[in-house]
């Protein structure tokens, strides 16, 4: 998966990491982002997959299902980004807090989504294809995240960079 789709991946990061998360209204570029990464990452996955009948369409009947949800969870990922993109020059205790509570319920949404998709997909092509689902999700969420936190600024940062100035 490294080598023969990297320039997917790294054309997917890139197109998700060029939205304004500071925009008023996201939402068309939450679906327009969502519908080409989840094209991609489709490909990403059916390549680095390479299942055969009949477990294939049991499958990918379930990975539609799995992508549902984790749209939703990107979704409300995005909506926070944007939440503290918008007050991350003024960031109140208060503020902060919500944010935070809210990122963490996000991240742990995530892994319950993970574990309840693990033990659909293990039942349906086993323990090894199913834990290489996970691997290749869990790879692919982890890029976009690390690639999101290179791009927004850290608390407090901006205040030091008035300072400076």
């Amino acid at each position: 998966m490294k080598t023969k789709n990297l320039f997917l991946i790294l054309l997917a990061i890139m197109a998700f990491s060029t939205l304004t998360i500071a925009q008023a209204d996201i939402k068309e570029d939450v679906d327009y982002i969502q519908r080409e990464w989840g094209r991609k990452k489709m490909d990403v996955v059916k390549s680095y997959m390479d299942l055969k009948e009949p477990q294939a369409t049991q499958f990918w009947k379930m990975y539609d299902a799995y992508e549902i949800e984790r749209k939703a969870l990107g979704k409300t990922r995005l909506n926070l980004l944007n939440d503290y993109a918008m007050h991350v020059g003024s960031l109140s205790a208060d503020k902060a807090n919500e944010i935070a509570k809210a990122t963490l319920k996000n991240n742990e949404a995530y892994q319950k989504l993970y574990a309840k998709y693990y033990g659909k997909a293990k039942k349906i092509i086993g323990a090894v294809d199913a834990a290489k689902f996970i691997q290749a999700e869990i790879a692919l969420q982890t890029a976009i995240n690390h690639e999101t936190q290179l791009s927004i600024p850290f608390i407090g940062e901006m205040d030091k960079a008035k300072k400076t100035n």
